[in-house]
Parts: C-alpha cells; sequence; structure tokens
C-alpha cells in the first residue's frame, strides 16, 4: 500500500492555496537555528500569531525567546505599476495590502521556504533561512525573470518582546544608522539586533504602527493586537539574475554571507537523507529533513554543554518526556547515534531524586520534576539507543544512575510516587499535581489527575525492569541482574490487575482515590474509560500482556480510538468526551486529553498492531495519511493535535517533534527486511510474545 504519486513528489502550493486569502493564512512555515530560535509566518505572509515572526531570537538557548523582527514589509515598482508582496490584517477588519495575490507558487527547497511572485512577466524568488547556531535570519530577494529592471521597498517592522507577549506602542526605541542599515536599542539592558541589506539604501523614518490583528490569538480566546515599530525604509534596483538579501542579526559578529549559509544547510540535508532507504518516497524524506529543526544545543553560561529537544513550535521548550519520546525517531532511526547519546547524557546531569526533569523554564531557572512517566521514557530511550548503535559503552556509563532512579522509585520520591510493595506496581500522584502526560491543569483543576496507577506508567516500570535485567546481565552483575528480573515478573503477574474482563481492555487507573474512581464488579477502585494509554504495554519491547490481551488491545483501539491522523485520547461516547479542540484556553485545556487526536500515538499503535498481525505492508499504510498532512498546516511538518471528529483539523503546536519522531521511525522500521528484523527481534523479546 502507497500513497498515491502526487505525494512522491515535492511539496508544492499553487495559485488555488497561494491566492486566496483564508487558505494562504492557515498554511504556515518554520525555520530554526538549532539553538532554539526560529522564524515563522503563513505562505502569504500574514502574521496570524504572537508567535510568528522573521527573528525569534533565544538569547538564553534553548530558551529565552525574544522577537526582535516581526516581518519585512516588500513592495516591487515594475513596469510603471507596484506591486506589494506582503499582507497585513488590523484590529478594525482592515486587510491591506493583499500581495498574495501576486504569489504564483509557495514550496520547500529542503527545510527552506520559497516563495515565487508573478508581476507581468517578471518573477521574483524569496527565501528565508537561518544561520545555523546564530540568531541570525536572512530574507533573500531574486529576480528570476524580468524586461526591465525593479525598484523593491523593504519595510522591517520591529519590536523586542517575550515570545508569549504582544507589544503595544508609544516607547522609545532608539535606533542607530550603521553602514547599510540600522541597529535597534530597545532599551537599556536589551540585546542590540542590527538589520543590514547590501546594495541598498537605508533611509530612516521611525513611526509605530499600530493595531496590527493575529486572528489565531482571537480564536484562542486570547488578546490578539500588537503594534510594530517601523525604524524607516530600505530601496533598491534588481535586474533579471539580480539578488539582494536582508540580513536580521542579534549577534555582535559580521554575518557569513547568505550562500555559505545555504550552502550549509544544503549539505546538512543531503547528510541526512543519504541515510534513508533507497525509494523512500518524497514525505519520508520531507520528515527526515523536519528532524533537525528540534535537535538543538542547551547553553550554560553562554556555552553549549548538550544536545536537547524541542517539543514543539512554536511555543514549547524542552520538555522530558518529550524528548526521550522523540529521541529514536529524530536522532537513531537516522543514524545519529552522537546527538542520540549527547542528548542522553545531557538529560543525565540533571536528574534529581531518581526522576528526569518535566520541563525547563525560561533563562535557565531551576527544572520542574512533576513528571511520573519521563524517568522512565529514560531507560526506553536508553535501550534503543543500545540495541541500534551496538554501543554497551554509553549504558554501562549511565548504570549507576539508572540502579539509583530504581531505587529511588522503591523507596519513594517526589509526588507520592512509589512502588507499592504488595503488587510492585507503580503508584504516583497527589492533589493538585498532574504527573503523566495527559497534564491538562486550569488553575487548580487538574483535568485528567489520574492518581493512582496508570496503565502506561505501569507498562513503561515493566518495560524498565526488563531492560534493568538485561542490561545489568550483559555488565556481568548477575546478582542485580536476578534481583531486577524478579521484580519484572512480580509486576507482570500484577499487570493483570488491570485487565478488564467485561470489555476486554485495560483500565486507564487502578487504586485511584475513593473520590475519583469508579469500582469494577470485583468493587476495587478503577478508571474505565477507553483511552489510548493502553496501546503502551502491547507496543513497548517488554509487554506485559499475553498474546490474546495483546490482540484485544490494539482491536479495541482501532475500532474506537484510531483515525487518519493519530489516537483519540479518550473514546466517543465515553464520560468526558469532547470532540472539537478550540475555544478560549479553559475550552481548549478541557479538551486537550478529553477525545482530541494526538499524532504521536500513531507509532506505538503501529508497532503494537505489527507485533500482533505481523503485517508489516498493513501497519505502514496506518502512517501514510499523515504524509498527506505535511502539505496542510505547517508545512513540511506535524501538528501536535487534531479534532476528534472529521475532517479531524489539525490544532496545538504546528510542528510537533513526537509527531514527526514517531511518524518517522515507525515507517522506517517497517520499511525493509533488515529493519525488520530488527523489529522483530526488538518487540518480541521476552516469553509474552
Amino acid at each position: 500500500m502507497s500513497l498515491n504519486a502526487m505525494n512522491e513528489t515535492p511539496l508544492q502550493l499553487g495559485r488555488d492555496v497561494c491566492g486566496n486569502f483564508e487558505r494562504a493564512g492557515e498554511h504556515e512555515w518554520l525555520v530554526t537555528n538549532g539553538m532554539g530560535g526560529y522564524a515563522s509566518g503563513t505562505v502569504g505572509d500574514l502574521n496570524t500569531r504572537r508567535y510568528h515572526g522573521l527573528l525569534m531570537a533565544a538569547l538564553s538557548p534553548p530558551t529565552g525567546r525574544i522577537l526582535l523582527v516581526a516581518k519585512v514589509d516588500a513592495t516591487v515598482c515594475y513596469g510603471g505599476k507596484t506591486y506589494p508582496l506582503s499582507c497585513n490584517e488590523f484590529v478594525d477588519g482592515t486587510v491591506t495590502p493583499h500581495g498574495y495575490l501576486h504569489l504564483e507558487s509557495f514550496f520547500l527547497d529542503g527545510t527552506v521556504p520559497v516563495w515565487h511572485y508573478a508581476l507581468a512577466d517578471a518573477l521574483i524568488e524569496k527565501r528565508v533561512l537561518m544561520a545555523p547556531g546564530q540568531n541570525t535570519t536572512y530574507l533573500h530577494f531574486r529576480v528570476l525573470r524580468a524586461s526591465d529592471t525593479l525598484e523593491f521597498e523593504l519595510t522591517p517592522l520591529c519590536t523586542y518582546r517575550n515570545y508569549h507577549s504582544h507589544s503595544h506602542g508609544g516607547w522609545d526605541m532608539p535606533i542607530s544608522e550603521i553602514r547599510n542599515g540600522f541597529k535597534v536599542h530597545a532599551f537599556q539592558d536589551a540585546r542590540p539586533y542590527r538589520v543590514i541589506c547590501n546594495g541598498a539604501k537605508f533611509v530612516a523614518d521611525p513611526a509605530w504602527y499600530w493595531n496590527f490583528k493575529h486572528r489565531m490569538e482571537a480564536a484562542r480566546g486570547m488578546d490578539d493586537s500588537e503594534d510594530l515599530f517601523c525604524p524607516g525604509r530600505f530601496t533598491l534596483t534588481l535586474g533579471e539574475g539580480q539578488d539582494a538579501t536582508c540580513v536580521i542579526s542579534a549577534e555582535s559578529a559580521a554575518p557569513k554571507k547568505f550562500a555559505v549559509v545555504s550552502a550549509q544547510i544544503h549539505e546538512s540535508s543531503q547528510a541526512l537523507l543519504a541515510v534513508l532507504p533507497a525509494g523512500a518516497p518524497h514525505w519520508i524524506k520531507q520528515l527526515a529533513l523536519a528532524t533537525d529543526q528540534f535537535i538543538v544545543d542547551r547553553y550554560h553560561d553562554g556555552r553549549p554543554t548538550g544536545k536537547t529537544i524541542i517539543a514543539g513550535y512554536p511555543w514549547f521548550g524542552d520538555w522530558g518526556r518529550d524528548t526521550m519520546i522523540s529521541l529514536p525517531g529524530l536522532t537513531l532511526a537516522l543514524q545519529r547515534f552522537d546527538m542520540a547519546a549527547s542528548i542522553l547524557r545531557t538529560f543525565a546531569t540533571h536528574i534529581n531524586e531518581g526522576m528526569l526533569p518535566n520541563r525547563f523554564p525560561e533563562y535557565d531557572e531551576t527544572p520542574e520534576y512533576n513528571t511520573v512517566d519521563a524517568t522512565l521514557w529514560y531507560f526506553h530511550a536508553v535501550d534503543q539507543y543500545t540495541r541500534r548503535s551496538g554501543d554497551i559503552a554509553l549504558a554501562k556509563e549511565l548504570y549507576p544512575i539508572l540502579v539509583d532512579i530504581i531505587a529511588y522509585h522503591r523507596k519513594g520520591t517526589r509526588y507520592g510516587i512509589k512502588v507499592d510493595v504488595m503488587d510492585g506496581l507503580l503508584a504516583a500522584g497527589v492533589d493538585g499535581a498532574q504527573l503523566t502526560w495527559m497534564d491538562a491543569k486550569i488553575g487548580d483543576w487538574v483535568v485528567t489527575p489520574r492518581i493512582g496507577k496508570p496503565v502506561e506508567v505501569n507498562a513503561l516500570w515493566y518495560n524498565a525492569l526488563a531492560i534493568m535485567a538485561d542490561l545489568s546481565k550483559q555488565l556481568g552483575k548477575k546478582k542485580l541482574a536476578d534481583e531486577y528480573r524478579k521484580a519484572a515478573a512480580h509486576v507482570r503477574s500484577s499487570f493483570q490487575r488491570f485487565w478488564n474482563n467485561e470489555q476486554s481492555y485495560l483500565y486507564d487507573v487502578i487504586d485511584g482515590p475513593e473520590d475519583d474512581s469508579g469500582s469494577d464488579s470485583a468493587g476495587r477502585k478503577v478508571d474505565p474509560r477507553l483511552r489510548p494509554n493502553q496501546i503502551l504495554a502491547v507496543a513497548l519491547p517488554n509487554s506485559p500482556l499475553d498474546k490474546k490481551q495483546q490482540k484485544a488491545v490494539v482491536d479495541v483501539c482501532a475500532g474506537q480510538l484510531l483515525t487518519s491522523h493519530g489516537l483519540r485520547s479518550l473514546a466517543p461516547g465515553q464520560h468526558g468526551y469532547v470532540p472539537y479542540y478550540h475555544g478560549n484556553p479553559k475550552q481548549r485545556d478541557a479538551a486537550y486529553h478529553q477525545g482530541t487526536v494526538w499524532a504521536w500515538f500513531i507509532g506505538p499503535f503501529v508497532d503494537a498492531h505489527y507485533r500482533v498481525y505481523r503485517d508489516a505492508d498493513k501497519a505502514r499504510s496506518f502512517l501514510e495519511p499523515l504524509g498527506l498532512h505535511l502539505g496542510e498546516a505547517c508545512v513540511g511538518s506535524i501538528s501536535e493535535i487534531f479534532d476528534a471528529e472529521p475532517p479531524y483539523a489539525p490544532r496545538g503546536c504546528f510542528a510537533q517533534a513526537w509527531s514527526v519522531s514517531e511518524v518517522l521511525r515507525a515507517w522506517l522500521d517497517l520499511h525493509d527486511s533488515n529493519r525488520n528484523r530488527y523489529m522483530i527481534a526488538s518487540i518480541g523479546k521476552g516469553k509474552s510474545t
């Protein structure tokens, strides 16, 4: 089974999207710099989010994001006519200018967004890219076709504000003219930044532009207006075959030339594509390229200290859970073993009281440790690294840390995380805390508290103990190996407590608080709602279920949770089900894990389906609709979530690490005989298969 021929060719949008105000504003693009900074906007050059901008600099990498330049509006005079290339929407409903009407096509050259504007017989190309490892953006124009010269006017719209906020004008933003442009000193202690354009004339004309509207913020129930500062304008003349680059930089060093940076990005892209199997479709190639957007350097005292993973754009930083789930697909599946090892070492330095950080706040603040599953995913990531790379040295290096983690979970650590000595299962949770991946919280209200013994947490716990038993044996630590294997056997036996005999699937949580749980026929406190978390008990390398139970779980998830874009977080008809993710923050958070489809769960579902049915082609076919999604939302990437009902509209972050990672990893694992043999060896391990 394969996608149609359209998806075997590069992603390209034509006039039907580009020339339509609504559609051009719904398709987004993203470029990144490998340190948490990025540039983003819409195909129609209409900023619809507070998170859109040409330079969203990461001043405390990979966090400390500050918007410096929101956009550069361009106007071209040619043949006696004036053609705008940009578009803005204002609070009073005015939309002007309508530059998208001249946009003939939009496509990705690797990960570089490319616009082609047709002005009479002239054709102008625009590209945006960022210098790797620098807070520097390049806006490049080239005249591909013309019978006369073209006069360009470029109008930068500037600010200096946190990426979660909006700027409102009227304050003094000092600028100083420099060669080929200007420098902005927004206020005392602000990072200076420059905007230059070689070959252009800059004319200072400082003024505030008022009341830009961000329609996506309005749809999200947020404040939606912003004021931007215009320092002046660049003017330049270009003829056929000529080009010019506007460089926006928060770095003190002189920027590299556009051609040098472009060649560097191209070389990196080709190296990534070289490891893909022959005949990989274009959408898989595009996903492989997209992986680079999420892998960034974590800095300390101004210097990079190791790799980490941005959970999603435009608003997430690096999260422990997301990083460990994403690591196999973003690094190991593409044979980037050194990068994977760096990520694992980076997080090892932050483990505290047996717990991996859940989230790193802005500006090097103390990490937050409110997660029960991120640490267990760490075991999975280490194990996958060892299996795929064949390198036992890193696991040996991290082994004392892993032993310490198990010990903390046995004796107890934060938030009531502790092994129940009676059944060996892992309990977790206290009032007011959200510890699992279903972590929505509205004020003091935890939407899905899941206090007790969550099903996927204990599937991960069993997997971790089995991994430690095998690793201990490999390292010659027989006593510990026997101890971990015995503990794993205890957990596997007790895991049957999750089995819902009446419905033939797994309870989502057992042994919860009296007030939060229902009861089964035996009087046990359980949450019987059908959620996708149980699929991990089949998908993980070490499954605590027998074959009949594995098949039952796969079948019920396929029948009630599966969609074209992932698994629903709650089955339709279940108590609390919400079919659409929209509205203000409270409404959206209330729907976040109550039906909303999560793309990343398609990876575990495909693994589980293949484990049960051993049909690689059929399992891979579940991934293919997400290839079509690459032409929607953020072109070339996969969204975080989708509505739970048709047409399954994309929502949340427009580019999500674990969405990209799990689709790519699962497809590659199922693609050919070599990877297939590896997958069978991996998921077939243990008596449960």
